[in-house]
């Protein structure tokens, strides 16, 4: 449909957590003339407010860029700026919490809108297949690993396409490229940004991350053979991909069913990976097999083991331990424990000691947002700040030893002064199809 040129541009607001806002912006408003976004909003990660869509990103229609507001100013924005519609753009939000930013949106004068992945997606020149999942923190990382580790034993160039966590200098994070952990240092990587790099950079993988995805996108395709898309919290991938692997998380069962984008993904998905059937109960294993027939009865379905690997278990028999997990799977992604404490008891832990009477800064604020974390340390690193507030902590709970559950060698990052080991895991699938034939059966087909 054609565009009256005198008519007056929509104005619009798009909520975001600086990921896909920026991405449904770039892909989708920057160029049209029959919109003009006033800025984005931000929550979810700490201290990512406030700051700028920079305007070399931002195109030729907004040579001052575009500024970052606090969620919470939702309903001044929209009197203020005279917003006609806004553009709901991230993930892992319970349905019921999108609803209540509907209603206030709608209650201050606006639309609300959702723009689906056929809008956003990027069309690659190479096979592609994404994983992405129903919940934080459902295993994709092990996913992402099993599938790159077997691409590269069939000599293929497999390169990682990261979803976004820019939570920095948005100019100097547009394109990256990861190597080697020596990007990351160059990068001045989070703790969120090196559990997810460095896995598959410890394969000999290339990994990109940003946030200009079409230009990521043209530099990855010059040196793949395959991409893969390696998705963050349960978000709908970017890229259009040709084979869609989905994961669930049988300790949350009913969760792929209540949570935003979620849901789309499982019923998108051609594959459906359930993980960590060796720790869950039976009765979620049964529910969440249950839920993705009724709703995806023609996705194939992977069951899997989340195989836990301890260092030295004989140090946490009988002892007093600090169990640190990864932060994004407890705080937004709503669990209470993760491969740690797991550990911790399948090692024969005395007691798990509780870090909150000992957190510090915005860790104890963390525990306050977050009151169902419990007696477990989120491995929160956004910023040097928190890291050295995350290392403050560790060092005043007094404990005989501190299990690390999280992605990534925390003991590199931070100083740990008391005997600390690492938890590591691994993907078992235990049926078939497994996910190598999968692969090479959609490889088959793509060439």
């Amino acid at each position: 449909m054609s565009v009256d040129p005198t008519s007056t541009p929509e104005r619009v607001l798009i909520l975001g957590a600086a990921g896909r806002d920026f991405h449904v912006f770039n892909t989708y408003f920057r160029d049209r003339a029959a919109y003009e976004v006033v800025g984005f909003t931000a929550t979810q990660i700490p201290g990512i407010a406030g700051r700028r869509y920079p305007a070399s990103l931002a195109g030729s229609r907004y040579p001052g860029g575009l500024p970052i507001h606090p969620e919470e100013e939702l309903e001044r924005l929209i009197r203020e700026q005279r917003i006609d519609q806004v553009i709901f753009a991230y993930s892992d939000i319970a349905h019921v919490d999108v609803m209540h930013l509907a209603s206030r949106a709608l209650a201050a004068g606006a639309d609300f809108r959702f723009l689906g992945p056929e809008h956003t997606f990027l069309e690659a020149r190479r096979p592609v297949i994404s994983i992405c999942a129903v919940r934080t923190g459902c295993g994709k990382s092990q996913v992402a690993e099993r599938l790159v580790v077997h691409l590269r034993g069939r000599n293929l160039r497999a390169v990682v396409i990261r979803h976004p966590m820019p939570y920095g200098d948005l100019e100097q994070q547009t394109v990256q490229r990861f190597a080697s952990t020596a990007d990351c240092d160059r990068y001045a990587c989070t703790i969120e940004e090196r559990e997810e790099y460095e896995r598959h950079l410890a394969h000999g993988a290339v990994v990109y991350a940003g946030v200009d995805y079409e230009r990521i996108l043209r530099q990855a395709e010059a040196e793949a053979d395959v991409i893969v898309w390696d998705g963050g919290n349960n978000d709908l991938p970017f890229i259009r991909p040709g084979l869609e692997i989905v994961v669930l998380d049988p300790h949350r069962a009913g969760h792929e069913l209540m949570y935003h984008p979620g849901e789309a993904n499982l019923r998108r998905a051609h594959v459906l990976v359930v993980n960590k059937v060796d720790s869950a109960p039976v009765e979620g294993i049964t529910r969440v097999l249950a839920n993705a027939a009724a709703v995806n009865p023609g996705a194939t379905v992977v069951q899997a083991r989340s195989e836990i690997q301890v260092e030295h278990p004989e140090q946490v028999r009988g002892r007093r331990v600090l169990v640190i997990e990864d932060g994004p799977t407890l705080t937004h992604g709503e669990m209470s424990y993760g491969c740690g404490v797991i550990a911790a008891q399948s090692c024969g832990a005395a007691e798990l000691v509780d870090p909150r009477p000992y957190a510090v800064g915005s860790l104890r604020q963390c525990f306050e947002r977050y009151p169902w974390i419990g007696s477990v340390l989120p491995a929160e690193g956004y910023s040097a700040t928190q890291m050295a507030e995350l290392q403050a902590t560790i060092a005043a709970v007094p404990c005989d030893a501190v299990i690390v559950g999280t992605p990534v060698d925390l003991a590199r990052l931070v100083t740990i002064r008391q005997p600390s080991l690492r938890v590591t895991y691994t993907l078992r699938e235990l049926t078939r199809p497994d996910l190598t034939e999968l692969t090479d059966a959609f490889l088959e087909r793509a060439r």
